[in-house]
């Protein structure tokens, strides 16, 4: 398998997985216009995606769906109240209805679908497994026991380092949003992120990328310092870490 960061912030987000036949997007809260440059800048196939998972309604994960699937003529996958909650899809034929906890198989990629905490209608993650598994994992006010359970035995994670928590606290927001953020149905901060991979990481574990990083409250140097720091602490734990960016992808990762 694999798998691009095509866009990861608070202002957009889209994962590329793929395998030789098949391949599959997480989100798609950019532009199609941008979704499809930057796969042709990584190296990514077009002609290989054969759907759309949508994590929940916000529009930095569902800007893109509309226009996307149908210039490409693909599905798009979510589940029934996240399409009550938010425009997907002018073409009904297209929009498929996900369960929480199922699996639904794209040309041999299995997409997993599990819940987690966080202010949307009804939100989920998901785990992309071949031989392998991928794990995207954003969005999430507090490491719940389904994200702690998935950690566990993934090969290869992406997951939210939203904040730094002084940034957040010291920053801008007004104390509302502040308190929001902070809350289980908010963001993970660059701490919890790290502390939930060091106590339920695998051996496994080959490669981390750290994804949805605030403009506001957080930089790439200061995400990466934090959580390497701290799964330091794990002798048997050494994954590559990596950060994912709002203007620009990440390589495309072989698993």
């Amino acid at each position: 398998m694999e798998i691009s960061a095509l866009a990861s912030g608070s202002s957009g987000n889209c994962f590329y997985i793929a395998n030789e036949k098949s391949a599959v997007l997480i989100d798609v809260g950019i532009s199609a216009k941008q979704i499809l440059s930057r796969l042709v800048n990584v190296g990514g196939d077009v002609r290989k995606i054969k759907g759309i998972f949508i994590t929940h309604e916000h529009s930095d994960h569902i800007r893109g769906a509309d226009v996307l699937a149908r210039k490409l003529n693909i599905p798009i996958f979510a589940t029934e109240a996240t399409q009550n909650h938010g425009f997907l899809c002018s073409n009904e034929n297209l929009i498929k209805t996900i369960k929480k906890s199922s699996t639904t198989d794209v040309k041999g990629l299995q997409i997993e679908a599990f819940s987690k905490s966080h202010s949307a209608a009804d939100p989920v993650s998901y785990n992309i497994y071949e031989k392998k598994k991928i794990s995207v994992i954003t969005d999430a006010g507090y490491a719940c026991k389904n994200i702690k359970k998935h950690i566990a035995s993934c090969d290869f994670l992406c997951i939210e380092a939203n904040h730094d928590e002084k940034m957040l606290e010291n920053g801008p927001y007004p104390y509302y949003l502040k308190k929001w953020i902070e809350s289980d149905k908010g963001h993970l901060s660059n701490r919890q992120a790290a502390l939930c991979t060091l106590e339920h990481g695998s051996v496994k574990l080959k490669r981390v990328v750290l994804s949805h990083l605030s403009k506001t409250n957080n930089t790439p140097e200061i995400a990466l310092r934090t959580f390497s720091k701290i799964i330091k602490e794990r002798r048997d734990l050494s994954p590559i870490v990596n950060v994912s960016l709002r203007e620009e992808p990440t390589e495309l990762f072989k698993i």
